[in-house]
């Protein structure tokens, strides 16, 4: 029984480490609360992988087990093989539109993702053979969980993903290990001749070779996915204005007693540090309309710099959910220099004529500096 849990929960944890799921929860992690991305990937993959273990326990009942054991032999051979096909789409399964909610929206585009793919055909195989069915459902639910959750902690916290080239050379000895087991116990001896064998081995080796140096080549050239990019891009603008607004902040020999987050700087750096661990609008508060009327004295410099990168960041992605916290900072930037801010940047033509209509020269100085980009 164990075994079963045991072996569903390490060949499906393997193989979504470094895989699009996991990229997706990294992606996921910047846009919506922690908590509700874990749900929708549990709700997914409960959906995707209760099919597969449903399915391959019905198989199991019309299908000879010696057969089963074989196909399953050659299915994980093959994905050992094609685990380490270097992949370089930018396919972005999340979108810009949240039309269901963050739960819904990650669950729906889990289930689709991973629709036919290694890790729902993987179930498929280890159900059809299971003497605990059950046990191969709950081994792969907890490898998509615990490798969905490091995809956020690490889109949460280093804004990186764990070496994918090691990653999927364990992965697929771990496949092909599995495979040749089970193919050498159950294919009838007349096949396992030395040639047979000889021949077998070679084309694998073959194969292994040729996609190993695929692999090496493309991480060699740091080729990454757009959304990890972008995921990455958003990380290091949230590090650097937070380190930013630490020196737009002149102290309380400046301007006086230091009041918190009923500062603008103090309540900036408090929705950056909700941003950088939970999600960045977790922390709003009501009264913000008082808060951005100041007239302390700050780096006004230093702002000018921060609103420069805040505005490079927003020109480069134009749109998205997890734009929503980069555009609060930028308001909160905007009343430093210009005490005024614009709401929503819905044409940067007009965007522009409004902030010269504010102030010609600092208006002037950010876009020359931005155009030159």
């Amino acid at each position: 029984m164990f075994h079963e849990f045991a072996e569903a929960f390490l060949l499906v944890f393997l193989a979504e480490m470094g895989d699009k799921s996991q990229l997706l929860a990294m992606a996921f992690a910047a846009r919506y609360p922690v908590r509700k991305v874990l749900s929708g990937i549990l709700i997914g993959a409960f959906l995707n992988d209760g099919l597969a273990v449903l399915f391959g326990s019905l198989v199991s009942s019309f299908l000879p087990i010696k057969a089963i054991q074989i196909a399953a032999g050659f299915v994980f051979v093959i994905f050992g093989v094609r685990t380490l096909k270097p992949d370089l789409s930018e396919e972005n399964y999340t979108g810009n539109n949240l039309k269901f909610g963050p739960i819904l929206t990650v669950a729906s585009i889990y289930f689709i993702g991973e629709f036919g793919d290694k890790t729902q055909l993987t179930a498929i195989v280890l159900a059809s053979q299971a003497v605990y069915p059950v046990m191969i459902f709950a081994g792969t639910i907890l490898g998509m969980s615990v490798t969905g959750a490091i995809g956020i902690f690490i889109g949460k916290r280093l804004g990186d993903k764990l070496p994918e080239t090691a990653i999927r050379i364990t992965t697929s000895a771990l496949f092909l290990f599995f495979g040749i087991v089970r193919l050498a116990e159950n294919l009838p001896p007349r096949l396992l001749t030395p040639i047979n064998t000889l021949l077998f081995f070679v084309v694998i080796i073959i194969a292994v070779v040729y996609y190993v140096r695929s692999l090496i080549a493309v991480s060699r050239k740091n080729q990454e996915t757009a959304m990890i990019r972008r995921s990455k891009d958003l990380h290091s603008y949230y590090k650097r204005i937070r380190q930013d607004f630490e020196n737009i902040c002149l102290g309380a020999e400046k301007c006086g007693m230091c009041q918190g987050n009923k500062c603008i700087v103090g309540y900036t750096k408090t929705l950056i540090r909700y941003g950088l661990n939970d999600g960045l609008l977790k922390y709003y508060d009501k009264n913000i309309k008082d808060i951005r009327k100041t007239d302390k004295p700050f780096n006004r410099k230093q702002a000018f710099d921060s609103l420069l990168v805040t505005l490079q960041i927003l020109k480069k992605y134009s749109s998205g959910e997890d734009l929503a916290p980069v555009n609060e900072i930028r308001r909160n930037l905007e009343m430093i220099l210009f005490g005024k801010s614009i709401q929503e940047i819905t044409d940067w033509q007009q965007y522009e004529n409004e902030l010269y209509g504010l102030n010609d020269n600092i208006a002037a100085g950010l876009f020359n500096n931005l155009n030159k980009n």
